[in-house]
């Protein structure tokens, strides 16, 4: 499947709205039907603006919502306010698992997950269960990508540590080694977990005069590798070449932790390492040891474990690990995008027609 972007798939998500649910009568608002006949639905946040109007348009369901974006629904109000509801809807944020799937009861038939990981989901217990999962991936690939870009040019080039000097007078007499950075003309770039948001980092990287890219992955994946002519190494040769190391994979119990002491012992002094995937693929003190013996140059993490990092992290001590609050999809569009795609697959779920994006369990 072709790569969206955001706008371009929100028009089309907008248009399903209106055409695959196939209701009859055109949109009706709740006060307009008995709503003892509406399928019941939580949505554990407020999510953007688009995905709320598909649901309230669509007829289908009532919802009720956490009316908050800035504080997460507490544990135990969610676990009450998802009691006999046949859908829900979830960000990251929320742990669904056996505990609340109990809560829930027999009546939940789908989930839909505002985003693209899925390691907050207990897959096992909601494939026992019978429940559907729909989930938003592609929508975010561009907003992913032009983040991860910035993201490496911000660390490489020390962009944070240069404007900390330009505003605290640090900025003196011109001098020949001062803040200098790495660029990217003639460098290797390395992959870790070659998928539509790896690619897209690599096109966006290309005109930058990159050398080679390079990727590792679970095995060779030729079809994607051939749009950004990228070669297949090991992990080890990943580490040892790489210039510029870019972690795409997603969490899983094999990639946990994946980026650790042996993986950063092998890079170069003067690598940069990236990391907007999850941040349970790397191992932080391990990462923490590597950056403040020079071990490696600097790294960018958009992703951390836990979420928000605590202030007191010894990573925020250390100029040359640049960090930020899990934004690499935070644009308008993308956001809309996903929150539209995923009140489509919970309404085409409830019909039992197939989902737009589903997880197959």
């Amino acid at each position: 499947m072709a790569m969206w972007c955001s706008r371009t798939a929100l028009r089309r998500l907008q248009r399903v709205a209106v055409n695959s649910l196939n209701i009859t009568g055109g949109p009706t608002s709740f006060v307009q039907r008995e709503m003892s006949t509406l399928q019941r639905v939580y949505v554990t946040r407020q999510i953007p603006p688009e995905g709320l109007k598909i649901l309230h348009e669509s007829g289908q369901v009532q919802y009720e919502l956490w009316d908050s974006d800035d504080v997460p629904v507490p544990r135990k109000e969610l676990l009450q306010k998802v009691k006999g509801v046949d859908a829900l809807v979830c960000v990251l944020t929320e742990k669904i698992d056996a505990e609340l799937l109990d809560a829930a009861g027999p009546n939940l038939k789908v989930l839909s997950t505002m985003s693209v990981g899925f390691d907050h989901l207990n897959l096992e217990e909601l494939k026992k269960r019978g429940i559907r999962v729909g989930y938003t991936p592609d929508v975010l690939t561009d907003s992913v990508a032009e983040l991860t870009v910035a993201l490496l040019l911000t660390t490489s080039r020390r962009l944070i540590e240069a404007t900390h000097e330009a505003k605290t007078g640090g900025w003196g007499t011109w001098r020949t080694l001062w803040l200098c950075g790495h660029e990217l003309a003639n460098s290797t770039v390395g992959i870790l977990g070659l998928g539509r948001i790896g690619v897209a980092i690599a096109e966006r990287l290309a005109p930058f005069k990159v050398k080679k890219f390079i990727y590792t992955d679970m095995a060779p994946r030729p079809d994607l590798a051939s749009i950004i002519n990228a070669e297949f190494v090991s992990m080890d040769e990943l580490a040892k070449q790489s210039d510029f190391l870019a972690v795409c994979c997603a969490l899983t119990p094999e990639t946990k932790e994946i980026c650790n002491k042996d993986l950063f012992s092998k890079m170069k002094n003067t690598s940069i390492f990236i990391n907007t995937s999850r941040g349970g693929v790397v191992n932080q003190e391990d990462l923490y040891e590597a950056l403040s013996t020079g071990q490696i140059a600097g790294a960018g993490l958009d992703v951390t474990v836990p979420e928000p990092l605590p202030t007191s992290h010894p990573l925020f001590t250390l100029k040359n690990c640049v960090i930020l609050p899990h934004i690499a999809s935070a644009s308008y569009s993308t956001r809309n995008a996903m929150s539209a795609l995923a009140a489509n697959n919970l309404l085409l779920g409830l019909q039992g027609k197939p989902m737009i994006k589903e997880l197959k369990l």
